[in-house]
C-alpha cells in the first residue's frame, strides 16, 4: 500500500513538473506572439513633379527597415506594416489620403516628398495625436511646428549655410536667389535673405512658376541682374531645361553660382565640363561622401540591384531608423512615448552622426561641399571636397508654437 501511494505521488509530481514547464513556455512564447502589429502609412510621390525623389525616399526606406530589423521587418517584436499612398505632389490629395488613413487607426504617417505637402499633413498630425515624420520636403516652416511632427531630411536654412561656406570676403554686394514659386523656393529666398542679406548683401530674387516649361525669359532676368552671386534653388524634373537656359543665356559663365547638386540623373544636365567646373555645389548627400559602416551597408545593399544612393535615399533610410527607435522604446505605437523616444535621439545614419533636436526637432546633420568632375569616360562624378559639420549648419532654435 505505502510503495503505491509513493508512485502516485511521484506520478502526481511528475504531471505537476510537466504542465509547470508547459506553462512557463507558454508565458514566455506569449509576449513575443502577442506583440501587436504597428500600421505605417506613408504618403509621398510616386507620381508629380518631385516622383523621382519619391522613388528613392521608397528604396532607401525600404533598405533602413531591411537594415534595423535585421530583415525580419519587426521591432521589438512588432511586425511592421507599410501603407503606401501616392499623394501625387498635391497637397490636397496628401491631407486627404493622410485623414483616411488616420480615420483608420494609423498612428505614423511619414513620407511628404513636397514641402507644400508636409505643411499640409503636419497640422494633422497635431489635431489627431499621431507621429508624422516628413521626408524630404526642406521647408524651414516644418521645424518646431508642434511636437507630433519631426523631419528625416535637412532642411534649407542647412542648405543655405552650406552654401554660406564657400563664400569668401571677395563675393560681392548683389544676390540673387533663382528658385521655384513654390513653398521650397520661397523658402530658400527667405533663409538666403535672412543668412547672407544679414551679412551685408543685397538679396533679390527670381521665382519661376512651377507650370513653366520655357526657361528662356527668367534666365534672361537672371542675366539681367548682373548678381555678383547666383544662388540656384530647384528640384523635380525640370531641372535639365532650367540649367540648359541658364547657360544659353551665359549667365553660369557671367558670375559665380552656387546650388544644391541634385540627384545623379541630373549630373550631366549643369552644361558642358568647363561650365559645370564653374558651378559650386553644396550636398546633401552623395554615396561617396560618408565613410562609416552604415553608409557601407547601404551601398552594398543598393548594389545587388546595380542601383547607387542618391540624394534623398538617405531620408528614407532614417525614416526607417526613427520609426524603429520609436516602436522599440514605445513597446508599440503609443504617440506619447514615441515622441518622446525620438526627441533627443543621436544615431549613426548614412550621412554620419545626426540628431534631434529636442526644443523643435530639427535634424541635425552634417553637409558637404561638392565638385563635379568628368574622368575620361566623360560621365560626370561627384568629388567630395569637405565634411561641414552639423554644429557650422545649425539652424537656429524655433520653440513649438
Amino acid at each position: 500500500m505505502k510503495q503505491w501511494r509513493l508512485r502516485r505521488i511521484v506520478a502526481v509530481a511528475l504531471v505537476v513538473a510537466i504542465v509547470g514547464a508547459v506553462s512557463a513556455a507558454v508565458a514566455t512564447a506569449t509576449p513575443h506572439q502577442n506583440k501587436k502589429t504597428v500600421k505605417v502609412g506613408i504618403v509621398y510621390s510616386r507620381t508629380g513633379l518631385l516622383s523621382a525623389y519619391g522613388a528613392e525616399y521608397i528604396e532607401g526606406l525600404r533598405a533602413g527597415l531591411k537594415y534595423v530589423t535585421n530583415g525580419t521587418n519587426k521591432v521589438n517584436g512588432h511586425p511592421i506594416q507599410l501603407t503606401l499612398v501616392d499623394d501625387k505632389t498635391d497637397p490636397a490629395t496628401a491631407v486627404s489620403a493622410a485623414k483616411d488613413l488616420i480615420g483608420k487607426g494609423y498612428k505614423i504617417i511619414a513620407g511628404s516628398t513636397s514641402s507644400g505637402v508636409a505643411l499640409q499633413v503636419a497640422p494633422l498630425a497635431a489635431q489627431n495625436n499621431i507621429l508624422f515624420i516628413s521626408g524630404p520636403a526642406a521647408s524651414d516652416a516644418i521645424t518646431g511646428l508642434n511636437r507630433n511632427t519631426f523631419r528625416a531630411g535637412r532642411q534649407t536654412i542647412q542648405d543655405v549655410l552650406t552654401a554660406a561656406s564657400f563664400l569668401g570676403k571677395n563675393v560681392g554686394k548683389k544676390v540673387l536667389v533663382f528658385a521655384q514659386d513654390s513653398a521650397f523656393g520661397q523658402g530658400n529666398v527667405a533663409a538666403v535673405k535672412a543668412y547672407i542679406g544679414g551679412k551685408g548683401q543685397n538679396v533679390s530674387q527670381v521665382l519661376v512658376p512651377l507650370s513653366a516649361t520655357d526657361f528662356t525669359p527668367f534666365a534672361q532676368q537672371a542675366k539681367n541682374a548682373n548678381a555678383d552671386l547666383l544662388f540656384v534653388a530647384w528640384a523635380g524634373t525640370t531641372a535639365g531645361a532650367m540649367w540648359r537656359a541658364l547657360d544659353q543665356q551665359g549667365v553660369l559663365s557671367s558670375t559665380t553660382v552656387t546650388t544644391g547638386l541634385a540627384e545623379r540623373a541630373t549630373w550631366g544636365s549643369y552644361g558642358d565640363p568647363s561650365t559645370a567646373a564653374k558651378i559650386k555645389f553644396l550636398s546633401h548627400y552623395v554615396s561617396t561622401a560618408p565613410k562609416n559602416r552604415v553608409n557601407d551597408w547601404l551601398v552594398k545593399e543598393l548594389r545587388k540591384r546595380s542601383h547607387v544612393p542618391d540624394i534623398f535615399t538617405p531620408d528614407g533610410f532614417v525614416t526607417a531608423q526613427m520609426i524603429a527607435r520609436a516602436v522599440s522604446k514605445a513597446d508599440g505605437d503609443d504617440v506619447g512615448k514615441m515622441i518622446s523616444a525620438l526627441e533627443g535621439y543621436q544615431f549613426l545614419a548614412p550621412k554620419g552622426i545626426q540628431r534631434i533636436r529636442p526644443q523643435d526637432h530639427a535634424m541635425m546633420q552634417p553637409m558637404f561641399q561638392v565638385q563635379l568632375t568628368f574622368p575620361s569616360g566623360g560621365r560626370a562624378a561627384a568629388k567630395v571636397l569637405k565634411v561641414v559639420s552639423p554644429g557650422n549648419v545649425a539652424p537656429p532654435v524655433k520653440p513649438f508654437g
